[in-house]
């Protein structure tokens, strides 16, 4: 199964606090915009994003279509072909993607230890 980029998606209570803290360890600024209380930061292959006020815990984020640069993967697993995979695994979905759609869609899942894990598809 082919989920795309990953990255984890950090709640944090001050948004200029965590992005110096994080450029301290080496993590530069990819994405996102800081006046809207979102950064995408980057150390290598590692991809973090800062979210203040939106989230009420951290997320595992995968991006089918894209690589580790946001750029578009010539061939990907569409994520209504992922959801139905993990429906058809057992897996329970707790915010469906529209399988009638096309494009842009998400769907949320959770690990048995109440990790929330995002599938966000981009295009």
């Amino acid at each position: 199964m082919k989920l795309g980029a990953f990255s984890v998606s950090l709640t944090v209570k001050d948004i200029h606090i965590s992005k110096a803290f994080y450029e301290n360890l080496g993590f530069q600024e990819f994405g996102g915009n800081i006046d809207q209380n979102w950064l995408i930061m980057k150390n290598e292959n590692c991809i973090i994003g800062l979210f203040q006020g939106m989230f009420d815990k951290n997320i595992l984020t995968f991006n089918p279509g894209w690589n580790e640069n946001a750029e578009n993967l010539e061939s990907f697993t569409d994520i209504r072909d992922l959801q139905k995979q993990l429906k058809e695994k057992g897996i329970k979905i707790l915010n469906e993607a529209d399988e009638s759609s096309e494009g842009p869609a998400h769907f949320t899942i959770e690990d048995p230890d109440g990790n929330q894990i995002l599938v966000d598809q981009h295009r």
